[in-house]
């Protein structure tokens, strides 16, 4: 659907979760802190265009990844390279740099950083990668992706590549899916005990990567999430996650979250629009469950940010009034994830004021 109003389209100040809202317009050069009313409070200037999202860290700092000039022989793919925190007024605090890096990162309790990166994959390896649609790799073979944690110095001290630690031949990549990359990472969850909770686009599966053994601890593939994203294990110990909708079964495409038990697969709570098409985002995306019990969702594709309660009543929207070009030349107003922040919480901690 084409956006009518932009800003702040609904605000029910008794059920929506009162704070403010933090999202990086992919293509623009910004990080932008609105309150409920669509008003930016805060903004930082970016040095490229979001490699992804941004987010705030409980000592008020911004942590963020940009595109660099270097990467992969292939744009897109929410592409980062350049990792930085910064403190409220911009300053540098902390900075690491990974060409390959790309979609997801993620800051530590104790101050390592974790993120998802693509690399060249081996010849011998690119050979058993099965599916996709023929003819579709690169002309310099097949990408596929790491998970590294790293210290601020960019010491590496754990590690995760998908062609030496996963069981290649078993996960065929999707039939209308490109050969370039296996198999497409855009979430790196750290779990309290170290493991690694991650979802794999191309094959539509999430699963848990056991720290010592590197291997699969759980796992769980769905077509019908179509090339799914953001997935994240809620306190209570359940799996949430953005299921795009994209090259599925359903008769018309449309998106979902979807929040399931990972030890019985049994799906818990759904969120999908009535009639359905009417949320659609076949890229990007995302969710965070709230303190409140609400779910703050983003419609990447659509720039729209909408808070629902358990009940699924929409009480807060936005769109995103801020277009940018892609390297493609399209006009687009895309938000890969966006978060809220409580006035009261320590990233916020009086910096602003509602």
């Amino acid at each position: 659907m084409r956006p009518r109003n932009f800003g702040v389209r609904v605000h029910n100040q008794e059920k929506a979760t009162q704070g403010f809202t933090l999202f990086s317009p992919l293509w623009d050069q910004k990080t932008s802190l609105i309150n409920m009313a669509g008003e930016v409070v805060h903004e930082w200037d970016l040095p490229g265009t979001p490699g992804g999202y941004a987010r705030l860290l409980p000592n008020g700092n911004l942590f963020y990844a940009t595109t660099t000039e270097e990467g992969p022989p292939f744009k897109g793919g929410a592409g980062g390279g350049l990792i930085r925190e910064v403190d409220w007024d911009n300053n540098v605090v902390m900075e690491y740099r990974d060409d390959w890096q790309h979609h997801d990162l993620r800051r530590l309790p104790n101050g390592n950083i974790l993120y998802a990166g693509w690399e060249m994959m081996p010849e011998d390896a690119a050979k058993r990668v099965k599916g996709g649609i023929p003819g579709t790799e690169l002309p310099e073979g097949i990408v596929n992706d790491f998970v590294k944690e790293v210290t601020p110095a960019g010491e590496i001290v754990w590690e995760w590549h998908a062609h030496s630690d996963m069981d290649i031949e078993k996960y065929e990549l999707h039939p209308l899916c490109p050969r370039r990359v296996f198999a497409w990472c855009n979430t790196t969850f750290a779990l309290e005990n170290g493991d690694v909770l991650i979802s794999l686009r191309q094959i539509n599966l999430v699963a848990i990567i056991d720290r010592e053994t590197k291997k699969f601890k759980w796992e769980r593939r769905d077509d019908n999430w179509g090339h799914q994203h953001d997935c994240q294990m809620l306190p209570n110990g359940n799996i949430m996650l953005f299921a795009n909708g994209m090259n599925t079964d359903f008769p018309h495409p449309h998106s979902f979250i979807t929040e399931f038990n990972p030890e019985t697969n049994e799906t818990v709570w759904e969120y999908r629009d009535d009639p359905c098409t009417f949320f659609y985002s076949h890229h990007i995306s995302g969710a965070e469950r709230l303190a409140s019990g609400n779910t703050l969702i983003c419609e990447g594709s659509f720039g729209r940010l909408f808070e629902v309660t358990p009940e699924k009543e929409i009480v807060w929207e936005y769109i995103n009034p801020s277009f940018g070009q892609t390297f493609f030349g399209d006009s687009v107003n895309w938000i890969f994830r966006a978060f809220r922040y409580t006035p009261e919480s320590p990233e916020i901690a009086g910096r602003v004021a509602l």
